[in-house]
């Protein structure tokens, strides 16, 4: 079966391995002659950027570059972003990378012609409708992880400086108007990243799937997001070049995102303000978070995982997909708790106030309060 294909849903997708050289193409398509690749600290020097800067290079749209973006991208590095924007006289966002560059990437663009401070536009209410859509530039997006699935999001996560919290940013025209998703980008990801990133994306899939709210497309992209993670994500890691597991986490990361419309809930509620005091790594968090929310969560989604189950190639219904999870992280050596993550549990307070204030809290299949969630952080421990 090839696996290289034209997708609409739920935008422009190229997804193929060799694609990046269709760059070029796909600047055009968005109406750029100047982009700005933005991507972060860790990727600036690494072959696959130089590669794709020379591309565009090649093709007369220059060599545009802004890599000074932190793991947990906040306003300062937006603020300098946009800086170098401005001055290069640049006409579009080349979001390339992991969770951190393609959000910070997006933010650039949306922020270019904005009057207002990007906290105005957090995901609350009708506060997008505060955004002027003409001011917002163009975005192509180039993952090089497989895990955010933020190139096919409306929105990104910027951490304040200054307070330390997350917040998530969100405007329709977000979305990028063309996803370049090549495989071969994520060859190189070390083995710790690979299961960090994926296990992110089954965070995205699992927590969809447990939302109440309806949304049948979400569910069903869900369930199949599930299934590729758990069949894909074992030989990426023991395999970095198997290009068709690769890509079929590729394609779970955007199923994650695309099935996350329906919600998330608490393990998000809990790892946005562990990200934004401990800088840990997002996936990793997630997965370490997963086992304490399934179990609260428990009566309320056991009969969808009692279906699910044999679709997933798991016995034993829920009780045996929690069982699975348990031994998933291990098989990638996941820290078993928090504290292994440098959490204290000091702090436990501050973070279940931050958050009680994330988004991700309505979507949570059990209503979030503060005794329930200081059982959780304490669970995660």
């Amino acid at each position: 079966m090839s696996l290289t294909a034209n997708w609409s849903y739920p935008t422009a997708i190229r997804f193929g391995a060799g694609r990046i050289a269709e760059l070029p193409e796909a600047c055009i398509a968005a109406g750029m002659k100047n982009p700005l690749l933005v991507t972060d600290k860790g990727l600036k020097s690494m072959e696959i950027t130089t590669k794709a800067l020379d591309i565009l290079d090649s093709a007369g749209l220059g060599r545009g570059l802004f890599a000074e973006v932190d793991p947990n991208p906040s306003e300062v590095n937006l603020e300098a972003g946009l800086k170098v924007y401005r001055e290069g006289g640049h006409d579009g966002v080349i979001a390339f990378g992991g969770g951190s560059g393609l959000d910070l990437g997006k933010m650039v663009a949306f922020m270019a012609g904005q009057s207002r401070p990007v906290w105005d536009f957090e995901d609350i209410g009708d506060w997008w409708t505060r955004a002027d859509p003409e001011g917002i530039a163009p975005i192509i997006a180039v993952p090089t992880t497989a895990g955010t699935g933020s190139e096919v999001g409306r929105a990104s996560v910027i951490t304040n400086s200054e307070t330390h919290v997350k917040k998530i940013i969100f405007h329709p025209k977000v979305l990028p108007t063309v996803v370049i998703c090549d495989p071969e980008l994520t060859v190189g990801m070390p083995k710790h990243i690979t299961a960090g990133t994926g296990l992110d994306a089954f965070a995205h899939c699992v927590e969809a799937f447990s939302s109440p709210h309806y949304h049948p497309m979400s569910q069903g992209i869900a369930l199949e997001g599930m299934r590729l993670v758990i069949d894909n994500l074992p030989r990426a890691y023991d395999d970095g070049t198997d290009i068709e597991a690769r890509a079929n986490m590729m394609s779970a990361a955007a199923m994650g995102a695309t099935a996350f419309q329906k919600g998330l809930g608490a393990i998000h509620a809990m790892s946005h303000p562990i990200g934004a005091v401990y800088n840990t790594h997002h996936g990793t968090t997630n997965a370490v978070c997963m086992p304490a929310v399934l179990d609260l969560n428990a009566p309320l989604i056991r009969d969808r995982f009692d279906r699910a189950g044999e679709y997933l190639g798991i016995s034993g219904g829920f009780d045996g997909f929690r069982s699975f999870v348990d031994d998933f992280n291990a098989r990638f050596q996941i820290p078993k708790g928090l504290g292994e993550m440098g959490v204290q549990a000091d702090r436990i307070d501050d973070l279940v106030a931050m958050a009680l204030e994330d988004p991700s809290c309505g979507g949570n299949p059990v209503e979030l309060t503060t005794e329930n969630l200081t059982a959780l952080f304490k669970a995660a421990m």
